[in-house]
């Protein structure tokens, strides 16, 4: 199942961007997938779902976004290297 969700953009958007709406749309969706999982808000899989890309997609725009793929903290990976 899917929801449409509609804004209301000025036509300058698309063009000071020199994308079109679709090429907007999936952008923004990135963008958000990408903050939203950076923010602990998403797992990978959802983020990607959200962003309407594959999982191996979503981890290459981390990378292009410059956020990391991990979620977990240096000081929760060693924690939980310390209790195994």
């Amino acid at each position: 199942m899917t929801t449409t969700v509609e804004l209301d953009l000025p036509d300058t958007a698309f063009s000071a961007l020199r994308v079109s709406p679709k090429e907007f749309v999936h952008a923004m969706r990135l963008a958000a997938a990408v903050k939203w999982f950076e923010a602990g808000m998403l797992s990978q899989g959802k983020a990607a779902e959200v962003a309407g890309v594959t999982r191996a997609a979503f981890i290459d725009s981390l990378g292009r976004f410059g956020v990391t793929p991990m979620q977990e903290t240096l000081p929760d990976l060693k924690a939980s290297l310390a209790r195994h």
